[in-house]
């Protein structure tokens, strides 16, 4: 009898502690510490970008994008009345970085010149179709890049607060912040993420000019 005491003290304490791995097991479900943010940003966002402000558009899920399911970028010449610069304005590498680019992905960025202010810094463009996670968050890395590049090209200040404007007929959301005396945009439907920035132009005057530039540059 002595001499079996010893196992079965061991078999107890096994026992114990099984049932109490189980229950720690129970009190930490997978995932619970995984980050489940959608992100994007900037939106606003929230891309956002650096945080333009309580309401970012990563915090809301994007809208379907009208009737005609996904829809791809155009690289166009001109984009809402603004012609693509050339010269010494015209984009010359990438400067906001899109994030994890695949096969059937496409970028798109360059400058758009305001007519007869050649001297004045363009509108510069960044976007990406076919987007392969939630566009938000392909959003927010773009704004988060775009506020990066413009702090070094001459903005000022911290971003804004965002806010949402009419999206125009392709559906989506757009929304607009404010840095300093400039404006960055940004439109996310089921399939394309896209910025700009609109040096020295209040946000509601740079969403209608977005809108009327997606019309061009996606389809």
């Amino acid at each position: 009898m002595n001499s079996r005491q010893p196992l079965a003290a061991r078999a107890l304490l096994a026992a114990a502690a099984l049932t109490a791995t189980l229950a720690l097991t129970a009190c930490d479900p997978e995932g619970a510490g995984d980050d489940a943010a959608t992100g994007a940003a900037p939106t606003a966002a929230t891309s956002a970008p650096a945080s333009p402000g309580a309401q970012s558009p990563a915090t809301k899920p994007p809208a379907s994008p009208a009737a005609g399911g996904k829809r791809s970028l155009v690289d166009a010449k001109t984009a809402g009345g603004l012609p693509r610069a050339t010269g010494t304005q015209q984009l010359s590498d990438v400067p906001v970085d899109p994030g994890e680019m695949r096969d059937s992905m496409r970028l798109i960025e360059a400058n758009f010149q305001h007519p007869g202010k050649t001297s004045a810094r363009p509108v510069l463009f960044a976007g990406v179709d076919n987007v392969p996670e939630e566009p938000s968050k392909r959003r927010e890395h773009l704004w988060r890049g775009l506020v990066d590049y413009a702090l070094g090209e001459g903005s000022t200040g911290t971003p804004g607060t965002s806010a949402p404007y009419p999206a125009g007929p392709l559906g989506g959301n757009l929304e607009c912040f404010p840095l300093g005396a400039d404006a960055l945009c940004g439109w996310v439907d089921t399939s394309t993420a896209a910025v700009a920035l609109f040096p020295a132009t209040a946000p509601a005057d740079a969403a209608k000019l977005f809108a009327a530039m997606r019309a061009d540059l996606e389809h």
